[in-house]
């Protein structure tokens, strides 16, 4: 019987007790960030034995698009998703080298794909080494190409026009990941090409609020801050520079019990650099 993942997030623990199980594919999706300066060095890169790269930004993004990790068609994702040996029965476990970061992307993607049988590693590679389990230096793996099958779910992405006219909305929530002070104008976008700003009327709700130590807070203070925020259990829309850490909103929505969320795939480097759209600051 193949093995399931019951939540959107698994412990180093589960892992570890499932390290060895034929179905289970374990993903590193590493992605510097955007505002960093302390990026693990190439000659530095160590994985959880077994992981294979999840390559966000080359592979698994439309390089051709005007804007950073723009979503390939449901058909480019199948063809490279079964490059990765990825089955129908698969269990997939993301994780990243930064605790929570990119890895929540990848979930939603699969998710956006229709594939739901996919868990981030609470903790990342840090939770990971901290408990002494076995890790190893990159290494060429011969994939079997896989069977996985695309189901795109249209109503987990949205684009500028579905953001814009969701501003008056009254049954939506537009959700920013970003810090305060991007969001409030008061640093700079990392990126300078892009105004600073907001969307009108969406709220702040930095990634950074909901993990701790690389690690995302409880179900019950999930379930706290989404329901401090969206009391009638609105629809989410969830933004933020380029897609990723909206994604960490997204999975910490869906442990809280908020199953109607769509992230905004451009996000503010589209929104930003888009010219006639509004902009509060």
């Amino acid at each position: 019987m193949a093995l399931k993942t019951l939540n959107p997030i698994v412990s180093a623990d589960w892992l570890y007790k499932h390290l060895n199980d034929e179905s289970l594919i374990i993903l590193d999706a590493t992605l510097p960030k955007v505002t960093s300066k302390n990026d693990v060095k190439v000659d530095e890169k160590i994985r959880i034995k077994n992981a294979v790269f999840f390559d966000i930004k080359n592979v698994f993004s439309d390089t051709n698009a005007p804007f950073p990790n723009t979503v390939l068609s449901a058909i480019e994702f199948e063809k490279k998703a079964q490059d990765l040996g990825i089955q129908t029965n698969s269990c997939i476990v993301v994780y990243d080298d930064l605790g929570i970061y990119s890895s929540p992307r990848v979930w939603w993607l699969f998710q956006l794909m229709g594939f739901t049988n996919i868990a981030v590693l609470d903790g990342g590679l840090p939770g990971w080494k901290s408990k002494g389990y076995p890790i190893e230096k990159p290494k060429e793996i011969e994939m079997i190409a896989g069977n996985f099958i695309a189901n795109y779910q249209a109503n987990k992405i949205k684009y500028t026009n579905d953001v814009l006219s969701a501003i008056d909305n009254q049954s939506i929530i537009i959700a920013d990941a970003r810090s305060k002070g991007r969001f409030n104008t008061t640093v700079p976008e990392p990126r300078a090409d892009v105004k600073g700003g907001h969307i009108p009327k969406s709220v702040s709700l930095p990634y950074s609020d909901i993990v701790v130590d690389g690690k995302l807070k409880s179900k019950q203070e999930l379930q706290a801050v989404f329901s401090k925020l969206n009391p009638k259990k609105k629809d989410f829309i969830f933004s933020c520079g380029t897609g990723i850490t909206a994604s960490v909103l997204a999975l910490g929505a869906e442990i809280a019990g908020f199953k109607n969320n769509a992230v905004y795939d451009g996000s503010w480097t589209e929104w930003g650099t888009t010219k006639g759209l509004p902009i509060e600051k």
